[in-house]
């Protein structure tokens, strides 16, 4: 669940004969996750999870686990009977059922894969071998860009900030190896192993086309320094939360003026918009540093940072060598998972990727009745008017604002389940004999559809996540909060379940994301999506005090060892489960209200309630993984 930020087909039929209907040990509450052993006053995320937790032990393919990990894997196995379906149907050629099954198809081809070896991108390297000059090394990043792999930085599309009705385009911070520039910069023992890991990485994967071994070590310096250079560059996470950080709207010519050693006419040449006369420069002190970058590092050493990020990028859709390499850095390293998923399921992930929309459909039709939509709507509808009512009892905010908040709440937009319009796949070309050349097709697919977005109005039908997503959102530009199919499955919602449980559970997602709208970053958007600030100072010192409180009380809490959390970077989150659970629950009593509730095995509803919260949020963690901090 999150905030979505920038940083942020015709019907089809298939003879298939499954069900997704969750097994009687997937609803309601099961008192044997209990840990009664723990006083639930004391510690109730232990008794509600304690017994769960310990019989649950992480699967040695992830890195943590969960109830949405429980969710998605039910999920898979039903995506995965689609999609044998269509890989063994005779199906019309240029049709969808086609184009899934091939691309399922050719994943699931190891023989062919494993044949090709690193065949798939010879061709790449070829280019990035001929490289002489700084023009040239432009001219390749640009069409690299042009298609999709977008090495070094960023530009893509989203809605103005400041006219939210209208797209254009952003070049933003990029280029890393690593996840995050803190992985460059902090000075720990920790962080310094774990770049030397990184390095030896880089020199495996280089050495996997042939690199030898002198060379591989020398290249992999020369990334890493690179990169450093770029990272030591780029905001942090925490600065990035701040939206005004990313926006900074210049002409062309000023953009060139600032980067003298890199042409942004000649990029927009590439991606056939020469029509673009503006757009965010968003990250100046990074793209300032980018260009000194340009100057004065050896061609030797960006052919190197090519080679390699091209290896990163399409490692696992390469041989064994590849796909195990890049796990045994990402997954295990990285993550802390002991062993790579099984194939099928990164197939079915590739799937997912590139023809998102045309396979969701088709889950939708299986996994999600008419009566869930009905419901979930019913369900918002009434987290909508909860929310209002405490809204109106505020008492520290001003009739200002609060006006300007009642308009914001009026303009807000729920999304269940699936788009209302299906996205069209008709130019994507799809074979049976070729993975990663179909994952390139989905990928510069993909961004040509979106660059000819610049320029043009947002389309308010468009969804950010395919229905088959375990996940929601909320978007503050078009003030909307958005809801897949496949997070209204069972334990999350349940059309069989009390009111109670399905309030706890969806109802407080339900909240989590409607309160992003309000949260530290989203309520500097206003009802037209547009960011503004709209309340008065003394309302908006007021709100500070209150979530300074929640800072410091999260920035008390230890994640790791002697690692606290950061509770500046987690405020949003930590804003939506606090306000979002409230109105949850106000929903909960005003829905129910002239009913008579008898508790269920020996649980009252209210009790039934937070444990629906409770165990929505259940979750194991390897060392590696911490995300929140």
């Amino acid at each position: 669940m999150t905030s979505r930020f920038l940083p942020l087909a015709a019907a089809i039929t298939l003879a298939l004969s499954f069900s997704v209907a969750a097994t009687s040990n997937q609803r309601g509450l099961d008192k044997a996750n209990f840990d009664t052993s723990t006083a639930a006053c004391a510690d109730f995320y232990q008794f509600a999870n304690g017994n769960w937790m310990k019989n649950n032990p992480i699967p040695d393919a992830y890195s943590s686990w969960g109830m949405m990990n429980e969710l998605s894997e039910r999920n898979l196995d039903v995506l995965k009977q689609i999609l044998e379906a269509a890989k063994n149907a005779d199906s019309k050629p240029g049709s969808v059922q086609q184009k899934i099954g091939d691309f399922y198809a050719a994943a699931m081809d190891e023989t062919s894969i494993e044949k090709a070896g690193f065949e798939p991108i010879r061709s790449d390297l070829a280019e990035i071998d001929a490289l002489k000059d700084r023009a040239g090394l432009a001219t390749l990043i640009n069409r690299w860009h042009a298609n999709g792999l977008s090495v070094l930085f960023g530009f893509d599309k989203e809605a103005d900030l400041k006219n939210s009705a209208m797209n254009i385009a952003y070049a933003s911070q990029g280029g890393l190896g690593l996840p995050d520039r803190d992985y460059y910069t902090k000075d720990d023992a920790d962080s310094k192993a774990l770049r030397a890991k990184y390095v030896a990485h880089v020199e495996r994967m280089l050495s996997l086309i042939g690199t030898d071994a002198k060379q591989a070590k020398i290249d992999a310096a020369a990334i890493m320094a690179l990169e450093t250079r770029l990272a030591t560059a780029s905001l942090t996470q925490l600065e990035l939360r701040d939206p005004s950080k990313s926006y900074n709207i210049v002409a062309l010519d000023a953009a060139n003026k600032a980067m003298p050693h890199f042409d942004w006419n000649a990029l927009l040449a590439a991606i056939d918009r020469k029509d673009i006369t503006t757009f965010s420069f968003s990250h100046p002190v990074f793209f300032a540093e980018m260009d000194k970058a340009l100057a004065d590092t050896p061609i030797s050493a960006w052919q190197a940072y090519l080679r390699w990020h091209l290896i990163d990028t399409a490692a696992p859709y390469l041989s064994t060598a590849f796909v195990n390499a890049d796990f045994d850095f990402s997954g295990r390293t990285l993550r802390g998972a002991k062993e790579l998923r099984p194939r099928w399921k990164r197939a079915v992930d590739a799937v997912n990727g590139n023809l998102g929309e045309a396979l969701g459909e088709l889950f939708v039709a299986k996994a999600f009745p008419p009566e869930a939509k009905a419901e979930m709507l019913n369900l918002v509808q009434n987290l909508q008017k909860a929310l209002k009512a405490r809204l109106l009892k505020l008492d520290w905010m001003s009739d200002a604002t609060k006006q300007e908040a009642l308009a914001k709440f009026e303009t807000f937009t729920p999304k269940i389940g699936y788009p209302d319009k299906w996205r069209d796949y008709t130019k994507l070309d799809i074979s049976r004999q070729h993975y990663w050349h179909n994952v390139r097709a989905g990928i510069a697919l993909e961004t040509k559809r979106q660059f000819a977005q610049i320029g043009q109005p947002v389309d308010k039908t468009e969804w950010g996540m395919s229905p088959q997503t375990v996940n929601a959102y909320y978007n503050p530009q078009a003030n909307e909060i958005v809801f897949p199919a496949a997070i209204l499955q069972p334990p999350y919602f349940d059309l069989t379940a009390d009111a109670a449980l399905n309030y706890g559970a969806i109802g407080g997602v339900i909240g989590h994301e409607i309160m992003h709208g309000f949260d530290d970053q989203g309520s500097q958007f206003d009802a037209k999506g547009n960011l503004r600030m709209w309340w008065t100072d003394a309302d908006r010192a007021k709100f500070t005090e209150r979530t300074d409180k929640l800072v410091k009380q999260f920035d008390g809490f230890v994640a790791l060892e002697d690692l606290h959390v950061n509770g500046k970077l987690t405020l949003g989150e930590n804003i939506a489960d606090l306000g979002g659970l409230l109105v949850a629950y106000d929903a909960w009593r005003a829905a129910t209200e002239n009913q008579r509730l008898a508790p269920i095995d020996g649980i009252t509803p209210e009790q039934r309630f937070f444990h629906g919260w409770a165990q929505g949020w259940r979750r194991l963690h390897t060392h590696r993984t911490s995300s929140c901090v």
